[in-house]
């Protein structure tokens, strides 16, 4: 079997390559009309700038996951400034689809714990179907909409669990299908078990995006060997390898906290049965450390009995 690590937005081993560079709102509103606009163009490109950097350092380093930062484009989903991010930037963006194509990356997006469809506030829906639009234009943008996976958590349960999950799949109905085609669900470490995530993917046709972190906070009732083959199945309709998030507490008492490396003793059990099942998957790694995270766990793992690292970020096991 074999395993890929990628990690998610910024590789901080490159100096001042933040691909989420920032304009509030309340600094856009202190602006002239023409200053915001300059300010706005400004702050996209130079974070289309860092993104191609983050392509370029990814494949020097044979790192085939990618998880595009969510802030590339700033206020674009804001009520009041919504603006047309693609056109000024059509060669840039096509040049980040390129590299993507060209070298088979694997790449996604995943919104902020915002981005629901459990709410029983219909602005907090019609806000949610507006920022994964704003992610799938991005896809779009770049060429590879059909490639693309944006990822989400099903949201809060609002003291009653059975429905809010019952307010999510009325809710998603207003989420256009082409958009809810590249959709994947991650189960969370305090409310959604992997378990309740399943139910609602299957239900859905959605693909489950594991996390064995939030997966030890946040135990199913069922056996994790009963849940993972059912887990992999959800990805048979994309005919996309499973993708798993991997990272490890902090410490004991900040267990829910990312550490900023990847402790290989705490996912040993779970990477022990993927062994069992033989089965590809492809790791989001969460850790602080991000890029440098990915890589020490490649070569952590690499030095075991039966892991044989066969390229910068990935592994064979047998």
């Amino acid at each position: 079997m074999k395993i890929r690590l990628g990690y998610v937005s910024h590789a901080i081993s490159l100096w001042d390559a933040s691909p989420a560079k920032t304009l509030t709102f309340t600094r856009y509103q202190q602006l002239s009309a023409r200053e915001r606009e300059e300010k706005l163009l400004e702050v996209t490109r130079l974070n289309l700038q860092h993104t191609l950097r983050m392509l370029y350092y990814n494949l020097a380093h044979e790192i085939e996951l990618y998880r595009f930062s969510s802030s590339i484009v700033p206020l674009a989903t804001h009520p009041e400034v919504r603006w047309d991010f693609t056109t000024p930037f059509l060669k840039e963006w096509q040049e980040i689809g390129d590299l993507v194509k060209r070298h088979h990356l694997r790449v996604s997006f995943h919104p902020n714990q915002f981005t629901l469809f459990t709410s029983p506030k219909k602005t907090i829906t019609e806000n949610a179907v507006i920022d994964m639009t704003y992610h799938y234009q991005m896809f779009e943008a770049m060429g590879i909409a059909d490639q693309g996976l944006i990822n989400i958590h099903i949201g809060g349960a609002y003291g009653d669990k059975a429905a809010a999950v019952s307010r999510f799949y009325e809710n998603l109905t207003t989420l256009p299908g082409h958009i809810k085609k590249v959709m994947t669900l991650e189960n969370d470490d305090k409310t959604y078990t992997a378990e309740e995530t399943l139910t609602v993917c299957v239900k859905e046709g959605i693909p489950l995006v594991f996390d064995y972190h939030h997966h030890m906070a946040n135990l199913s009732e069922a056996p994790l060997e009963e849940l993972l083959p059912r887990i992999f199945e959800t990805w048979s309709a994309v005919d996309v390898i499973p993708k798993v998030h991997i990272s490890s507490p902090k410490n004991e008492k900040e267990f829910r906290s990312h550490a900023d490396f990847v402790d290989p003793e705490f996912i040993m059990p779970f990477v022990n049965l993927l062994r069992e099942y033989g089965q590809d998957v492809d790791f989001m790694i969460e850790a602080k450390a991000k890029d440098q995270a990915a890589l020490k766990l490649v070569e952590d793992l690499s030095k075991l009995r039966g892991f044989k690292r066969i390229s910068g970020a990935s592994l064979e096991i047998k």
